[in-house]
C-alpha cells in the first residue's frame, strides 16, 4: 500500500538524493513505467515557464527543484532538444559528464549536462544565475520514452565576491567623502586670495581671512601694524583702562 502524499510533508523532511540515486532509481523507474512509492518528483513540460516559476510548480524542494521532462526535439527524434521558453533560452555549459556508480566504477549509469538560463534571444541573451542539471540515461538503454530528470537552481554568490563588492563600496564611499586638500574648506590657504575687500565702495580696508582684523586703511598686513609700547610695570601707576585704550580703538574693528 501506497503512503500518500501528504505524509511526506513532515518537519525536517529533506529531498536530497544523489545522483545515482537520481538515474538509477527515480529516472530509471518512469522510463521504464515502474509506479514510484511516493509522488515526490512530477512531471512537468519546464520550457513553458521561466524559471522563477518553478519553484511554485515542484512537488517538493526549498533549494533545488526536480522535474521529470519531455525531451521536444527541433527536427524530430534525431534532432537537438529545443531549450528555448517564451522569453529566453538554456544554454548548454560544457561537454556532458559521465555519471558513474559508486559500487561499480566501470558501469556508467546516465549522462549529466548543466545549462544556463539566458533572457532574450540567441545568439543574443543575458545571462542569469538560474542552473539546470539535465540528466539522461545512457544512449544504449534504448527507453521507450524520451523523458529526462532536471534539477533546477539558482547559483549561490560566493563569499569571496561579497567581500569583494563590500570592499569595492567601502573604497567609494570613502573616495567621496573625503575632500581635497587643495580645496578643504578648513585650509585658510586654499583659496587663491588670501585676503578679500569689505566695503570696497567705502573704504580701503581689508580684512584678513586668517585672523578676521580689519586692518586700518593703507596697511597690508599685520607686520606694518605700530601698536604704542604701554609700560607693564605694575611698580608704576599705569594700568590698562578705557582712557588708555580710547585713542587706539579706531585701529582695530574685529570682524564677526
Amino acid at each position: 500500500m501506497d503512503e500518500p502524499h501528504d505524509q511526506l510533508d513532515l518537519p525536517g523532511f529533506r529531498f536530497h538524493p544523489t545522483e545515482e540515486e537520481l538515474l538509477n532509481f527515480y529516472l530509471k523507474s518512469m522510463v521504464l513505467g515502474k509506479k514510484l512509492r511516493g509522488d515526490i518528483i512530477g512531471f512537468l513540460n519546464i520550457y513553458n515557464y521561466d524559471p522563477r516559476d518553478l519553484p511554485g510548480l515542484a512537488k517538493i524542494g526549498e533549494r533545488e527543484w526536480y522535474f521529470f521532462v519531455p525531451r521536444d526535439r527541433k527536427h524530430g527524434s534525431g534532432g537537438r532538444p529545443n531549450r528555448t521558453t517564451k522569453n529566453g533560452f538554456w544554454k548548454a555549459t560544457g561537454s556532458d559528464r559521465k555519471i558513474l556508480s559508486m559500487s561499480e566504477p566501470k558501469k556508467m549509469l546516465g549522462l549529466k549536462k548543466t545549462l544556463v538560463y539566458y533572457e532574450g534571444r540567441a545568439p543574443r541573451g543575458r545571462r542569469t544565475d538560474w542552473i539546470m542539471n539535465e540528466y539522461r540515461l545512457p544512449d544504449a538503454c534504448s527507453p521507450s520514452k524520451d523523458i529526462v530528470l532536471c534539477k533546477i537552481y539558482r547559483k549561490a554568490t560566493s563569499l569571496k565576491v561579497l567581500e569583494q563588492r563590500a570592499a569595492m563600496e567601502r573604497k567609494e564611499v570613502k573616495t567621496y567623502s573625503s575632500p581635497s586638500p587643495l580645496t578643504s574648506p578648513l585650509d585658510p590657504f586654499s583659496s587663491s586670495d588670501q585676503f578679500e575687500d569689505v566695503n570696497s565702495s567705502s573704504s580701503n580696508r581689508r580684512i584678513s581671512t586668517c585672523t578676521g582684523i580689519v586692518l586700518p586703511n593703507g596697511i597690508e598686513n599685520l607686520a606694518e601694524l605700530q601698536v604704542p609700547k604701554i609700560s607693564t610695570d605694575w611698580n608704576q601707576d599705569c594700568f590698562w583702562t578705557l582712557e588708555n585704550l580710547t585713542p587706539f580703538l579706531p585701529m582695530f574693528q574685529f570682524s564677526l
